[in-house]
């Protein structure tokens, strides 16, 4: 069994077809629970990827609900896929524990859009960049622990542009004056965001510090993942840096979420406006 990284998105849909499965035949959590002679949470579980899928337990559900072979038999065949750990497994030691649910989804996306308030958003970070600001943000690591953060991230973002997904992100031009680690961090950080807005899949824009109050003022981090898989909608992260990271589904919440986000970038200079001095 899989251990505990995260879901890949693979899981993630086994998981909501099982849950739609059951909902389909109109089975309880405790009727199938019974079916595999333990309590509804273990269902609930399952249903919400968080708990491998065993490949027992998974067929014991699907004869409970019926489900004819044409069906079952492909989500059994994936089974093994989908318990297998995230490439992102061996940078466990250099993640806090909400990452590993945000990678999860991020490593599929087809679509990141981001919104900092403060600072150069993470997917446009340079090494240096990320490293300066890691040894304010995490001061008890050792070297080498952030070194395996700066890693982590430089992998996140390559594997974005192999696949081709596409990153859009907004954020205000304060966030190029205020200085994270020495002069020549900041230069290099100004030349790749110069560089990384000539690329096809990525969209900057930066609000001007004489632009006026927007949809997302003083909001905090807010990044919206979309993976072309039905069974999963948008997923909107919210960070409250030093407290917590909210990471939501609901279709409503998400929407509004996208609104105001949507309503901050058609405020902002256009993509492809030059960087402020």
């Amino acid at each position: 069994m899989r251990a505990r990284s995260g879901p890949t998105v693979e899981h993630r849909v086994l998981a909501v077809r099982l849950r739609m499965l059951r909902e389909r035949a109109g089975i309880s959590l405790r009727a199938a629970a019974e079916a595999l002679d333990a309590h509804p949470a273990t269902v609930r579980r399952i249903e919400r990827a968080e708990t491998g899928l065993d490949p027992r337990q998974v067929g014991e559900l699907l004869r409970c609900y019926g489900v004819p072979p044409t069906v079952s038999e492909p989500i059994m065949a994936k089974l093994a896929a989908a318990n297998l750990p995230g490439w992102w497994h061996r940078w466990r030691d250099a993640m806090d524990g909400w990452q590993q649910d945000v990678i999860g989804v991020e490593t599929s996306a087809s679509l990141v859009r981001t919104w900092h308030p403060a600072l150069v958003p993470e997917l446009l970070r340079t090494p240096a960049y990320a490293a300066a600001l890691y040894r304010t943000q995490y001061p008890e690591d050792t070297p080498a622990r952030r070194e395996r953060r700066v890693e982590l991230l430089r992998e996140r973002r390559r594997r974005m542009g192999e696949r081709g997904a596409a990153l859009w992100a907004l954020f205000p031009a304060a966030a190029l004056r205020t200085r994270v680690g020495d002069r020549a961090t900041m230069d290099g950080q100004r030349a790749a965001l110069a560089e990384a807005m000539k690329e096809q899949h990525v969209t900057v824009q930066v609000v001007g510090v004489e632009h006026p109050p927007q949809p997302l003022t003083g909001v905090p981090p807010l990044h919206i993942l979309r993976v072309p898989a039905p069974e999963i909608g948008d997923q909107a992260v919210l960070e409250t840096p030093g407290v917590r990271v909210d990471i939501v589904d609901d279709p409503e919440a998400v929407m509004a979420h996208r609104i105001r986000l949507d309503a901050a970038c058609a405020a902002a200079p256009g993509p492809g406006t030059p960087l402020p001095e």
